[in-house]
Formats: C-alpha cells, structure tokens, sequence
C-alpha cells in the first residue's frame, strides 16, 4: 500500500472553478459532483472469516466528528466485513478511556489527536492505526469584540471547557506560531459547554474555543466570528481524530483490526460525500441540532482527508512537535520515536 495525503476541503472549495477538472486521487474522499469518494488504503481487505465477530467500539455521541461510527453500522459497513459492533457512550477521562481499550473492555475508540497523545505517553497498550479526518475546532468571538486575528488575543481570556482539552492546546499552538505566548500572554478559563456563551456576554472572556456541534450553534445563535480553525492552513491537511485500537487486538486478530479500521474509514468517506443522509443518521445523538445543522457540519469538516502509514506518522510527529513548543511534552522527546511507538501500519505490505 502507498500512502495518499489527502487535499483541505476548504482548498478544494475555494480554488477557481478549474477545480473541478482535478483528477481523483485514490484515498481521497470529494463530495464534487460526479466525483467518486473512496476510503484511505487497500480496498481489498476481506470480510473476517468465520462467524460474525463481535466488537465493542467506544465513542462520544455528542461530537459530530465521530459520525463515521453510527453511520458504519446504519450502511452496512461493518456487516460487510462480517462485524457486529456495540457502541458504548464514553464521556470520561481520555487516560479512563484508554484503560479500558487496554484492558479489553472496548476494541476501539475514535478520538481527538491532541487528547490522546500525552496520555499514551504513561504506556497504554493502546495503537493510533489511522487519521480518521481534519477539522474540527473553532475559536470564536463577538464581531464587535476588537478580536479579528490571534495577535488581538494577546492579554486577553479566552473560555475553554477543558483546560487540557484538544481545543486549548491546539490554539496554544495556533497562538505560539503567531509569536503569542499561550502561557504567560493569554489567560485560559474553564466553563461547561452551554456557558461558554454567556462567559462572552458577561465580559468574562473576550473569545470561546470549542468543537461543533456547539461550536455551529453558538456561532449562529449568538452572531460570533470564527477567529481561526483546524481548517486553516497547514493544518487543514493534518488528521484531526484518530483511530485507535486495544494493542492486543491487533496482534492477536490482525484481520479483525483491518477490517473495523477499514469499514470506519469507509463510512467516514461516504459522510464525506452524502451528508444530508449523515445527518439524518446522526440526528439521534444530536438534540439541539437539526438534520441540515449537522449536514452542514460535516460539509465543512474535513472528513474526506484520511491518513494511514508513513503519512499518518508523520501527523503525530507534527503534533508532538508542536506539543513541545507549548510545553505540553518535554524538550527532549524524540517526536519521531514516539510517533514510531504510539501508531500502527495495519495495511503495510
């Protein structure tokens, strides 16, 4: 298998109408018009042989980044691999979460690259084995606010809902690029969710970080701005959430790790390509948003881009690079050792 990197979607959509003449490119997932969407990877990975295998996959319902997970099983992805899997809603602690993969009581977990990477540094016996796609944190702020750019944060507070959150160390990074010390330059405070909000209305805090569907809502309920995203530049072609799997699985039943891997990955390229149907599937999980509120979540997620090999690694090396900038690791760490460690090749030749 060679390994694909995936285009931003957000550089597809803003190209020139020339766009539409670019060539598929294996491993991307494009919801052009008359474009085909395929999943990162081989697409000869066979169905688990014997009687059905049944998996546990634990996940957050309430984040629209893990779609891919319901839709999997409501279009038949995971039964085409001959996979029965149970959901169990996991909202804890990442390190709790990682536990559990370890010791066998869930096979699976989608998750938040920034969330995951420095509790799999206390050894888990857990494996990253794919970028399941990019985008999906926003910072936001009122239009009136003078914040227009990153710089404008400088003395300011900014409302997270988790101060060692994926949000907050990614626009930490964001903020060390543009020559803005996270640490001693802006202030973090923690809130719940839905005070987010009221944080901004208050005084509080001059901009939210968070991640849709809140992030969606808020932004139109309250008529912010979106100040930067995981959307942006380099970033938009860097996995977002991540695929991981209990390590014992993997070396005991490489067969059933590629084929939920690989039917995840199939579901994440179809959401990509029909998200008005997503969007139905997920409404269940979803009880503030419509159809079309989540369906236009994903449109402008980055679920088309997929990483999976050398690519993928090169990702977690990339965070972990940038984790050290903001002293999340320490100074010292190998990225590329510890990327090497923490991901899986499940469809290296």
């Amino acid at each position: 298998m060679s390994d694909m990197n995936s285009l931003s979607r957000r550089t597809l959509l803003g190209a020139s109408l020339g766009v539409a003449s670019l060539p598929f490119v294996p491993g991307l997932a494009r919801a052009d018009d008359g474009a085909r969407c395929a999943a990162a990877g081989r697409s000869d990975v066979p169905p688990v042989a014997g009687p059905t295998r049944k998996l546990t996959i634990a996940w957050n319902q309430s984040a629209i980044c893990t779609a891919a997970v319901p839709v999997a099983k409501a279009k038949g992805f995971f039964a085409r691999y001959n996979l029965d899997v149970d959901y169990v809603n996991f909202a804890g602690a990442t390190d709790q979460l990682l536990e559990a993969l370890s010791t066998g009581k869930a096979d699976g977990a989608p998750g938040m690259a920034l969330r995951w990477l420095k509790p799999l540094q206390q050894g888990f016996d857990v494996k990253l084995v794919a970028g399941l796609h990019a985008g999906c944190m926003y910072l936001l702020a009122p239009p009136d606010g003078g914040i227009r750019q990153l710089t404008d944060l400088r003395g300011k507070t900014v409302g997270v809902t988790d101060i060692g959150g994926p949000d907050r160390n990614f626009f930490g990074i964001r903020l060390k690029e543009a020559g803005v010390d996270p640490e001693s330059d802006v202030q973090w405070r923690q809130y719940p969710a839905d005070l987010l909000p009221v944080a901004l209305q208050r005084g509080e805090v001059q901009a939210i970080t968070d991640g849709d569907p809140f992030s969606y809502l808020q932004k139109r309920q309250f008529g912010l701005v979106e100040i930067d995203s995981n959307m942006h530049g380099e970033w938009a072609h860097i996995a977002c959430c991540v695929i991981g799997l209990r390590g014992s699985l993997i070396r005991n039943e490489p067969t059933v790790a590629m084929a939920v891997t690989r039917a995840i990955l199939e579901a994440g390229a179809w959401l990509a390509c029909n998200p008005e149907e997503a969007g139905q599937i997920f409404k269940p999980y979803a009880a503030h948003a419509s159809a079309e509120d989540l369906a236009q979540m994903i449109r402008v997620q980055g679920h088309h881009h997929q990483t999976l090999g050398s690519s993928f690694r090169d990702d977690i090396v990339r965070y972990a690079d940038a984790l050290k900038q903001i002293g999340v690791f320490r100074p010292s760490l190998d990225t590329s050792r510890y990327a090497q460690r923490v991901t899986q090749d499940l469809f290296a030749a």
